[in-house]
């Protein structure tokens, strides 16, 4: 590929402009903007996508790992989208599959109630600095580029793009080898009550055995209860923030996906058709940013619990082999607590962080990355946004005991 450069110089209008602006709006991002708006801030979000809901709707990851902790705005999504699975106590473990279709529209309506303006279709290029400080955001629109301005921002990419681009140092995967976690394409089959002829497209592989699988095993969820399959088969060696390795990883992990289907119909499940396959393919691990502390996996394993405590859970240790094999490091946790300064990017002022590209190694972003827990960081991200503006103090400095009596106030509830 050419490696020379070009020089864009350019004036750029301010399409819209609010004291918060949330870059992405996954889990993560749908929780800050929730959270900033009920903080009484004029609030927008960003969204490169048609529908929030990150990698649960775009990728069809649609099912909440258990987390041990369903509290917050998380508590809230599952008393009033899935009310059956909402545990009694805020300190239960829940596994709940959901449809992907209407729990975007869920999202949908979600934050038009809570007075936030979403702008679909609107994909982050370019950080704007004055000295240290984040001040605007350029983003590709369907009008072509167009400035978004505001006080605080918060990088919900999942890529730390904005974090990046800003000048914040990021690190990618294995400290070893900077390999990251392969990813996956999701996709549903639906039972038809009666034996189908499986279906294998040319270029694609057959496989005899369940060895010979991506991940070597089965991994599927038909809990639902209406005769459909969530699949989570297929495994595509790749960081999903290279260009040509999500290139790649979408053709390829299209092919493992009816070649699996194939393997299915042969096997345990005759019956079944392929009924649905995600837009997109699904990224585990990309960049992390440096922050102001770093989790570690000694974190994870000792329970550590820290005073600036912003979200908690006890999902294991969970890492796809980066090399494409088919193993996976799996490792059952008690709990621990995700410190605010995760979040806090150095040297950059008005940005916050939150999402799976929090400062993690790759072995504790392994277990802090599930969606569950991405809700709680964003619903921090957008508190913390909100009490920065209203105190007047920098992001790194803002009250933590102010931030646990807000979160509070919005259902938030630590386990000591």
């Amino acid at each position: 590929m050419p490696k020379h450069e070009v020089f864009l110089e350019r004036s750029i209008p301010v399409y819209d402009q609010a004291e918060v602006v949330v870059i992405g709006g996954g889990p993560a991002g749908t929780a800050a903007a929730i959270s900033a708006a009920r903080s009484g801030k004029k609030t927008i979000v960003l969204e490169h996508s048609a529908q929030l809901g990150g990698m649960g709707t775009l990728a069809n990851v649609s099912i909440f790992m258990g987390v041990g902790n369903v509290t917050g705005i998380y508590r809230e999504i599952i008393s009033e989208f899935l009310p059956a699975a909402l545990p009694e106590s805020h300190h239960q473990s829940i596994w709940p599959e959901y449809s992907p279709f209407e729990m975007r529209h869920y999202l949908n309506n979600k934050l038009e109630k809570e007075g936030v303006r979403v702008y679909f279709h609107t994909s982050f290029a370019a950080a704007v600095m004055d000295g240290s400080r984040l001040t605007a955001v350029v983003a590709n629109t369907r009008e072509g580029l167009r400035a978004f301005a505001g006080s605080v921002f918060i990088d919900c990419t999942g890529d730390a793009r904005v974090a990046g681009d800003a000048g914040v140092p990021l690190h990618t995967g294995r400290k070893e080898d900077g390999l990251t976690q392969p990813m996956t394409l999701m996709f549903m089959m639906q039972d038809t009550g009666k034996p189908v002829e499986p279906h294998l497209p040319e270029g694609c592989y057959f496989y005899e055995k369940i060895e010979d699988l991506p991940q070597g095993r089965h991994l599927y969820w038909g809990g639902r209860g209406d005769g459909s399959l969530l699949v989570n088969m297929t495994r595509v060696k790749g960081n999903g923030a290279s260009i040509e390795d999500i290139n790649y990883a979408e053709k390829e992990g299209l092919r493992q996906v009816f070649s699996v289907a194939n393997y299915l119909q042969r096997t345990n499940h005759p019956t079944y058709v392929l009924s649905h396959i995600a837009p997109q393919i699904g990224v585990r691990e990309t960049n992390q940013i440096e922050g102001r502390y770093t989790l570690t996996e000694d974190d994870l394993v000792n329970s550590r619990r820290f005073e600036d405590v912003v979200a908690q859970t006890n999902y294991e240790i969970d890492i796809h082999n980066p090399t494409g094999g088919t193993n996976t490091d799996e490792r059952k946790l008690d709990g621990y607590d995700i410190p605010y300064r995760c979040m806090l990017p150095k040297h950059v002022e008005g940005l916050i962080v939150a999402g799976r590209c929090i400062s993690a190694t790759h072995v504790a972003m392994s277990s802090m990355r599930v969606q569950a827990t991405c809700y709680a960081l964003g619903q921090a991200a957008g508190t913390a946004a909100a009490i920065a503006i209203d105190t007047g103090s920098p992001l790194p400095g803002i009250s933590i005991p102010l931030l646990h009596e807000r979160l509070a106030a919005q259902g938030v509830v630590f386990k000591s």
